[in-house]
């Protein structure tokens, strides 16, 4: 038996006691799962500052971002979260000012943010791109520690788990929605807890892994929006398969297809369409070399710029054009030997190739 605060994790052999929800800060209650979230959002937001000064680009366009993006980023996700669980709230619509519950869904959340960092670029004549590549990183910083607000809250948890992982948690601390009917037929009789995959564990690990491929790609880009495309899709890919196996999906209307799987879907297929107009859009030209530049027509390592088969040019039967005892073979006065530096004998050196 389980006491209502108790979260374990037996295949570990971790077990901990009264875990809280929340705590009392002069007789005001706050709850972990918030405090969580922003430690988040700040971590996310002081990552983006350092990778646009890493660049050499104003780290300060990403407060000035923030002033807006978060807050709409949580509308975004909040909206997002009760529009497909309206059922929830129906009865008690100022329920939806609740946050302290949960009920915040991330897609809503990068919605939300891409929509207000796309005004705010075209307001500030700011490249979206440059901005959202930072910001990206400062998502998955985000999301990786946000995930944990969850494990405060008892939720976002997937079915039945012996696996190494497996976590166990009282019934009475959990919301029984988020108990389905597979997930109920595995609680042992005489217990009081379900074990289940902890699907907030795997997603804040998934994302550190991405953050931490990204954030040493990243200075490899080849061009602006590649690290945000990489997110979108690397996310997306993570999401669809922890999205399948948890318990409180969100569903479209009165089907059984989880949104968010079908978002995910959508947000690759984007990113890759994006990915590929902005890399025609930016892709480099092949360098021109000038003439100037070019390598001595005349150096013994160019022994094709004389060839043995044109004996008009410089040929063996014609030692006073090429001798070393005629120092004069290239002055003013022969001028059909090497005239206009060679450009007909070497017009390949004329055009640019790639360096």
């Amino acid at each position: 038996m389980m006491n209502a605060s108790d979260i374990a994790f037996p295949n570990l052999h971790i077990y901990l006691k009264n875990v809280p929800k929340n705590f009392t800060v002069f007789g005001f209650t706050i709850a972990l799962y918030g405090v969580v979230i922003a430690c988040g959002i700040l971590l996310g937001l002081m990552l983006a500052d350092y990778d646009r000064r890493s660049r050499g680009l104003d780290g300060n366009t990403i407060w000035d971002v923030a002033m807006y993006g978060v807050p709409f980023g949580i509308i975004g996700a909040r909206i997002y979260y009760v529009i497909f669980y309206w059922d929830s709230y129906k009865d008690n619509p100022l329920s939806i000012f609740n946050l302290r519950q949960g009920g915040l869904a991330i897609y809503g959340g990068v919605i939300g943010a891409i929509i207000t960092v796309y005004v705010y670029a075209r307001i500030k004549k700011e490249s979206f791109f440059e901005i959202f590549d930072s910001i990206s990183l400062g998502f998955l910083v985000g999301q990786s520690i946000g995930r944990w607000g969850n494990f405060f809250n008892r939720e976002v948890f997937g079915g039945y788990s012996s696996g190494l992982l497996a976590m166990r948690l009282p019934i009475e601390a959990v919301r029984a929605r988020d108990i389905s009917p597979a997930l109920a037929e595995t609680i042992v009789e005489g217990t009081n807890y379900i074990q289940v995959h902890p699907t907030f564990l795997y997603e804040s690990l998934w994302n550190l892994a991405l953050l931490a491929i990204l954030f040493f790609y990243r200075k490899k880009r080849h061009f602006p929006g590649e690290i945000f495309c990489l997110y979108i899709t690397g996310y997306g890919i993570g999401r669809f398969w922890i999205e399948y196996i948890r318990t409180d999906r969100l569903y479209i209307g009165n089907t059984k297809i989880p949104v968010s799987m079908v978002v995910s879907v959508g947000m690759i297929l984007a990113a890759g369409v994006i990915a590929f107009i902005q890399y025609r859009r930016t892709k480099p030209e092949t360098p021109q070399v000038r003439l100037e530049d070019a390598p001595d027509s005349h150096s013994e390592d160019t022994p094709d710029s004389h060839p043995e088969d044109t004996p008009d040019n410089h040929s063996e039967d014609t030692p006073d054009s090429h001798s070393e005892d005629t120092p004069d073979n290239h002055s003013e006065d022969t001028p059909d030997s090497h005239s206009e530096d060679t450009s007909d004998s070497h017009p390949e050196q004329g055009e640019g190739s790639e360096s």
